[in-house]
């Protein structure tokens, strides 16, 4: 009876123990890494990713961009963004949010898992800055490569950023868009403690968490 009762409180504190691990972080960076190896993986699309993974700057990967509306549309998601340093070292995962509202001819909804690999200093100034409203930065040419793409592209050759995006559900219309860039300093406070800004940790990287080891592990593959 003893030996029952011992295993029950054990595994009462277990569970106890990994719902406390598990929480919206730690299920964001799952997702994130689920996205990264589904696009890295795509027929087509493969070689590309690849390519822009190795040269990147940074990455911003959002695993579900929720975008609906009838007339008046809203675009929300969350997403992490970390930095590849000149030794090809990935930095921890500064948390953020994307969201957007436009007005025009539309109808429908659409959920897509959108993996955006940044090339230069200046396409991460742009999104640290929330500098990316009203559609695109002013200097900043984005290229959108995937599945329920926008028509506003750039040729696939010297963007600061490229966009890959795996799209589901159906989205049409026509409409003049914003979108917001802005960091979760909640969601970053929990993951890493204390009251950290993004800077601390994608560009000074002074915090750190080995949960996202996976994370940094299939990026650099």
């Amino acid at each position: 009876m003893v030996r029952v009762l011992v295993f029950l409180i054990v595994l009462v504190m277990g569970q106890s123990a990994w719902a406390q691990g598990v929480t919206d972080q730690t299920q964001m960076v799952t997702k994130a890494v689920n996205t990264v190896e589904r696009l890295r993986s795509e027929t087509g699309r493969q070689q590309l990713v690849a390519e822009k993974l190795a040269q990147a700057r940074a990455v911003l990967i959002v695993p579900d961009l929720v975008k609906g509306g009838l007339f008046f549309g809203a675009e929300y998601g969350t997403g992490v963004l970390l930095t590849r340093n000149k030794e090809g070292v990935w930095s921890g995962p500064a948390f953020y949010s994307v969201a957007s509202g436009s007005f025009g001819l539309q109808i429908g909804i659409q959920d897509a898992e959108t993996l955006f690999i940044i090339m230069s200093d200046n396409g991460l100034t742009a999104i640290m800055n929330d500098k990316m409203k009203l559609g695109a930065a002013a200097n900043v040419a984005v290229a959108i490569i995937g599945v329920g793409a926008e028509a506003d592209t750039t040729t696939n050759t010297g963007a600061d950023i490229y966009a890959f995006s795996n799209a589901a559900g159906l989205y049409a219309g026509v409409s003049l868009q914003g979108s917001g860039i802005l960091p979760r300093h909640s969601w970053n406070a929990a993951y890493y403690g204390g009251n950290p800004v993004p800077e601390d940790i994608v560009i000074s990287r002074t915090l750190d968490n080995p949960q996202a080891n996976r994370l940094r592990d299939v990026l650099t593959r």
